[in-house]
């Protein structure tokens, strides 16, 4: 158990020391900078290769990402539309049976 101590002691030292130094060189502008514009690279290209995918589903005549969103879209809307039309329904109905059993 002794050893044991002792290798977690030298670890933990190790660790926060490890932890410091990689704190102080990722917050560093010569590496944020790089990083940076790599990370734009990355993003750029990205957003090309999303362009390039729409315009070949677009070209095989299937929906792209965007046109499923859009119908997705439509669809919830409609489908609150529906679920408003049978709450009033349900309203109305009510309230027609409600005189009648009054009258009686």
């Amino acid at each position: 158990m002794w050893m044991w101590d002792q290798w977690k002691k030298g670890f933990d030292v190790w660790e926060d020391a490890t932890a410091r130094y990689l704190d102080q060189v990722l917050q560093s502008p010569i590496v944020l900078g790089p990083a940076g514009k790599a990370l734009n690279v990355a993003m750029r290209a990205k957003a090309q290769a999303d362009k390039a995918m729409a315009q070949q589903w677009a070209a095989i005549g299937l929906p792209t990402r965007r046109d499923q969103e859009r119908t997705l879209h439509a669809v919830n809307q409609l489908h609150s539309r529906i679920a408003d039309l049978e709450e009033q329904i349900q309203a109305a109905r009510a309230s027609a049976a409600a005189p009648a059993k009054t009258a009686n």
